[in-house]
């Protein structure tokens, strides 16, 4: 079982022979926002037995980055996304879509693939109606992964989310201020505490950046993760937290 962070909420979980990729954005510039940290992911990291995308926000939904996918790739979309994203179906026709729905269960290779719900505006664009949800996934094989995708704490989190090994939480963002759909460190670190997790590994952070505004709250950018640690070691001091580099992996210790 084996984890590796590309930056942002991308990452690549590896189990039971089975590789699955989240939220792809593989790009160095996005719209306003730049790479500022971490080399691109390598062309490895697109061989995979399935993509799970959180919700339709363009740095979780990156279309271009979903289209250099090999054709026939299983892909989990948030119910809705054909319809709220203009285009989609046509620019990843060679994918094989799957829209999901909180509680929904799909397999891909040999995990089994549960949505669950995030606290988190769902909508392509920040107008108009709320067609699709914002998701979560528990991926179980011979571990169970919890990818919160982007989200707040919210009163059920951890009896949605149920027993689960790893978390890959986000604790941060793109910019110099994060409203309450979003975890910081130190949120967190309490949904840490309420979900119980074996182990932990912060995402969502120290990757992209607002173009011309390296200088505006810096330490936004560059302290989430290691801030991260330090709250959990208070708040959760039984979770084993894994601060990876761009690109690092690490192979947590699991239940058998």
């Amino acid at each position: 079982m084996e984890i590796t962070w590309w930056g942002h909420a991308t990452c690549t979980v590896e189990d039971s022979g089975t590789r699955l990729l989240t939220d792809p954005v593989l790009v160095r510039r996005l719209a306003h926002l730049r790479r500022r940290k971490g080399a691109l992911p390598p062309a490895t990291a697109l061989r995979v037995d399935g993509v799970l995308v959180s919700h339709l926000h363009s740095d979780h939904l990156h279309v271009p980055s979903l289209a250099r996918l090999a054709p026939g790739t299983p892909l989990l979309l948030p119910r809705g996304a054909r319809r709220s994203v203009p285009g989609l179906g046509r620019r990843l026709r060679h994918l094989e879509i799957t829209e999901v729905a909180a509680g929904d269960e799909v397999r891909l290779g040999k995990l089994t693939v549960r949505a669950v719900p995030a606290r988190h505006d769902g909508r392509r664009l920040p107008v108009g109606p709320q067609r699709s949800p914002a998701l979560g996934y528990v991926v179980s094989g011979q571990a169970r992964t919890y990818f919160a995708g982007d989200t707040g704490l919210f009163e059920d989190m951890a009896k949605e989310a149920g027993p689960v090994d790893v978390a890959l939480l986000p604790v941060g963002g793109w910019g110099p201020g994060l409203g309450h759909e979003h975890l910081n460190a130190e949120r967190a670190a309490r949904a840490l505490s309420e979900i119980g997790p074996r182990c932990a590994v912060p995402v969502h952070y120290g990757t992209y950046w607002p173009i011309g505004m390296a200088g505006v709250r810096p330490h936004e950018f560059h302290t989430p993760g290691e801030e991260f640690v330090r709250q959990a070691a208070r708040i959760a001091p039984e979770v084993s937290v894994h601060l990876l580099g761009h690109g690092e992996s690490v192979r947590p210790e699991v239940a058998r």
